[in-house]
Order: C-alpha cells, then sequence, then structure tokens
C-alpha cells in the first residue's frame, strides 16, 4: 500500500537547530523532569483502536545500520528530525526510546497526547562477546513513573546454549514485577535465539520459535496483568497469535524487502486477534525512498479502529 507525501527527511539543514537542547542540558537538567511533568498525557488505551508506536531505541544498544548502511542511524539530529516528523502525525500515538532520546523528545515538546514507553534493557550490545546478557541499563520502573511514563519495554533473547538466559530471564521477571507494583505496562520482545557459525546471535524467526518464546516469556513474573508482548511478523501469524491471550504489538526489524511487501505482512498480521499495534522503528524512520512521513502515513492506514464490545454493551 502507498501514500504519496512529500519527502522530508529533516526539519531544516541548520546544524545548530538542536544546540539549546545541549544548552538546557547543560544549564538547567532540570528542565527535562519539568517538562515531563507539564506533558499532557494520552488519553488512554482502548480495545478495538490499534495504536502505532515509534520505536527509536536501537542506538543504546550499538545497533546503527539500516539495510546496508552500517551508520544510519549515527546522527542524532536526523533521528531526532524523523522522530519529529513521525510524531507530527496525530495518527502516531507514541514512542518507544532510550532514556537520551527519550529526554530530548520530552524538551522538544514532541510528545505531547503520546503514549510513552521507556527501553529498560540495553547492556546486550549488538556484536558483544556476551551480547545475550542483556543487562538492565536504561529506564527502571521507578523512573518511567515519575516521568509519568506508559510502560517500559525489555529484549528478551532466549538462547538455550547460553548461561546468560536465565540471567535475563531472572532480569525481565523482576522488571515485570516492578513495572506492574506502579500498574505501567511490561513490553516483553522475546526471541528464541542462536549463534551462527561465526559467533553472531541470530533470532531465529520460524512460528515454532516464537510460539516457544512467547510461552516463556509471557510466564515471566508472579503476574501478567501488566504484561504485553512485542512480536516479529512471520510466517503462520495465526498460530504464533493463538499462542497466547495478552495485548499484542508487532514490530518492524530492520527492513527487507520492499515498503510494499513489508506493509502487506503488517496488514495482514494486524488483522488478527488480540494485535493492538505496531511498534515500528527504522523501517518508517529510514525509508527507502527517504519519505518519513510518506511511510509513517502509509503504515497508519493499516491500523483498525472498532468499536470495543464493552464500550457497545455499555450504550445499549
Amino acid at each position: 500500500m502507498t501514500v504519496t507525501s512529500v519527502s522530508t527527511t529533516a526539519v531544516d539543514d541548520d546544524p545548530r537547530r538542536y544546540a539549546h537542547l545541549s544548552t538546557l542540558r547543560l544549564e538547567d537538567p532540570d528542565a527535562v523532569a519539568r517538562a515531563a511533568k507539564a506533558r499532557r498525557r494520552h488519553p488512554g488505551l482502548k480495545y478495538g483502536r490499534q495504536n502505532f508506536i515509534v520505536a527509536a531505541d536501537h542506538p543504546a544498544r550499538g545497533a546503527l545500520a539500516v539495510g546496508p548502511d552500517p551508520v544510519a542511524m549515527a546522527d542524532r539530529r536526523l533521528l531526532l528530525d524523523r522522530l519529529q516528523i513521525a510524531l507530527a502525525n496525530p495518527a502516531v500515538d507514541g514512542v518507544l526510546a532510550s532514556p537520551d532520546i527519550m529526554d530530548d523528545l520530552l524538551l522538544l515538546g514532541a510528545l505531547e497526547g503520546k503514549l510513552v514507553f521507556g527501553s529498560m534493557n540495553r547492556g546486550g550490545l549488538a556484536g558483544l562477546v556476551n551480547e545475550l546478557d542483556d543487562r538492565f541499563t536504561g529506564h527502571t520502573a521507578a523512573a518511567l513513573a515519575a516521568l509519568g511514563a506508559d510502560g517500559g519495554k525489555m529484549l528478551t533473547r532466549i538462547c538455550l546454549g547460553d548461561p546468560d538466559t536465565v540471567v535475563t530471564l531472572e532480569a525481565t521477571a523482576k522488571a515485570i514485577d516492578s513495572l506492574a507494583e506502579r500498574r505501567l505496562i511490561a513490553m516483553v520482545e522475546p526471541f528464541l535465539s542462536v549463534r551462527d557459525g561465526q559467533g553472531r546471535v541470530r533470532n531465529d524467526l520460524s512460528a515454532d520459535a516464537v510460539v516457544k518464546s512467547v510461552g516463556i516469556a509471557q510466564g515471566l513474573g508472579s503476574t501478567s496483568a501488566y504484561t504485553w508482548m512485542k512480536l516479529p511478523v512471520v510466517a503462520d501469524m495465526e498460530r504464533v497469535m493463538a499462542a497466547t491471550t495478552l495485548p499484542t504489538v508487532l514490530l518492524g526489524g530492520d527492513p527487507a524487502g520492499t515498503q510494499d511487501e513489508v506493509f502487506a505482512t503488517w496488514q495482514a498480521a494486524l488483522a488478527l486477534p488480540g494485535v493492538q499495534g505496531l511498534t515500528v522503528g527504522r523501517t518508517l524512520l529510514y525509508p527507502q525512498d527517504g519519505d518519513v512521513a510518506g511511510a509513517v502515513a502509509a503504515a497508519a492506514s493499516l491500523l483498525h479502529h472498532t468499536t470495543s464490545v464493552h464500550t457497545a454493551e455499555a450504550s445499549e
């Protein structure tokens, strides 16, 4: 599905356009907390209304590549430009970001009326010798509550041949509990992972592997009351969604194939029961044609907004 739009990848070309952020951070670091406190919150989640969240936590794990460009996300000014373009679309409900990017967006006033999810574990750096030791080095539940955030996201890679997996599972369970105590959403992103012949971590995207990862991840913590799944779109997505009753958002990953091909797979998955929306980053922020606004508009057109069963019953 293609939506025509004017191609825009930068707010403007002034290299000092974000210099005021450095000034605020130097002279008035409390400005971040004040911006968070003054921010207008999202009106609330509703069943039947799928949510659209833009992800921007990749750089904090050293994952700067998009497609063939190994440093596509390295320029913070361009990333902030692209995020502001995406968040300016009223169909975009919010953002998933690491603390540094979240603070920039708060200072820019770009999160008014938006859902806010913090990225909690960024310790499993891309290419690190112990990459699967996904330690929690980002947002804490307490910090997210202080920011007025809606929840936190955690990457949960499960490698049956790596002893660090049990550490990640334990830390994830504790983070889920800590978020639930504050009535904040735990957005868990599980993968069954393996190491290839060169020692690199690869996620198994077969339906069997994703189903198994869901079974493990949704059982973490002492309650699942506030837990969501964040899952890749894979073949046989119907079987994947049959494995859980938890609200689920779809992730985009590093884009492969044409935009129309990627969007077609999303469209089919968004029609399945339990799918609450999209949480996508690189695919939309760095589209192949460079048109961020157009890619965001095209993705937004795929979302379903129907009347909640409970809302309909209440109005009768």
